[in-house]
């Protein structure tokens, strides 16, 4: 009997890991991805372009999925901007603005061609900060999120809102690589 009961709890734990295992690889008969030029259906301009330059050096950096041209592709990843803010996000006392935020929102289709079927549809958005001082390597504001300000961050120099955008468009190119990662 105490053979029985161990035998099931090993076979029980040997399935739930190969399960498991199963959970966050790509489907076998994936190895490439198209990623075309991404709709923009806003008025900012020179965003189709830096999305998808971001999209296309994430994957190539990767290596997860051959990046292709359409015609020769397993897959396609297709992307429509929707909407981006530039707005006021935190205030001082006297409601003056102090921190604004570049928020870029798109629409992902991951398409697998083999199968005629989309593998996701899913919306994203994405956010860099920015002060009005100018020069964001003193304005006091985690401009990357990445936990450092200023003196700290070695990164943050340049303009504030091209950086702010270039941040955020590198963060929504990261997180989709990572929902197709992750996803299957």
């Amino acid at each position: 009997m105490n053979r029985l009961l161990i035998s099931s709890v090993f076979a029980a734990a040997l399935s739930g890991c190969m399960f498991y295992s199963m959970a966050g690889s790509i489907p076998p008969h994936i190895s490439s991805i198209a990623i075309p030029l991404v709709d923009n259906q806003t008025a900012e301009f020179g965003m189709a372009e830096a999305v998808t330059d971001n999209l296309v050096e994430k994957f190539t950096e990767e290596n997860i999925l051959r990046v292709r041209d359409e015609t020769d592709a397993d897959s396609i990843l297709r992307g429509t901007i929707i909407d981006i803010k530039d707005a006021p996000y935190t205030y001082t006392k006297e409601e003056a603005v102090t921190e604004y935020r570049f928020t870029v929102s798109m629409k992902i289709e991951w398409f697998d061609v083999e199968n005629d079927k989309a593998l996701f549809e899913k919306n994203f958005s994405s956010f860099g900060a920015y002060g009005l001082s100018g020069d964001i390597s003193t304005d006091g504001i985690d401009n990357d999120g990445d936990g450092l300000t200023d003196d700290e961050d070695d990164d943050e120099f340049g303009d504030a809102r091209e950086f702010a955008t270039e941040v955020a468009v590198t963060k929504i190119a990261e997180d989709i690589l990572n929902e197709i990662m992750t996803s299957w």
